[in-house]
C-alpha cells in the first residue's frame, strides 16, 4: 500500500492540534509542529498510531504518571515522554 507522506502529515497535524482540551491540542501541536518534519514514513506511523490514544492517558504518559492503559514504546513514544512543552 502507498501512503502519500503529505496526506499522512496533514492527518497528523490535525490530530494533534484538535484533541479536545486546550492544553492537549498545545503539548500535542507543539510537540507535532517541532518535529514532523525530522521523521521518516515509520516514526510518522508511530506518531499516528501515538495519537490514537486518549488525552489523559497521553498527558499521563507526558508527565510520568501512572497510565490506565499501555503506550507502546518506541523512539516517538519516548520523545515524546521526554518532551517538554514550553509556552511561546
Amino acid at each position: 500500500m502507498i501512503i502519500n507522506i503529505k496526506d499522512l502529515k496533514n492527518k497528523i497535524i490535525y490530530r494533534a492540534n484538535y484533541r479536545g482540551t486546550k492544553e492537549m491540542d498545545k503539548l500535542l501541536g507543539s510537540f507535532t509542529k517541532k518535529y514532523i518534519n525530522q521523521f521518516n514514513e515509520q516514526e510518522l506511523k508511530l506518531l499516528s498510531d501515538l495519537l490514537s490514544c486518549d488525552d489523559e492517558n497521553l498527558y499521563k504518559f507526558n508527565q510520568g504518571q501512572n497510565l490506565t492503559i499501555q503506550i507502546k514504546l518506541n523512539k516517538v513514544s519516548e520523545m515524546f515522554k521526554n518532551y517538554n512543552y514550553v509556552i511561546e
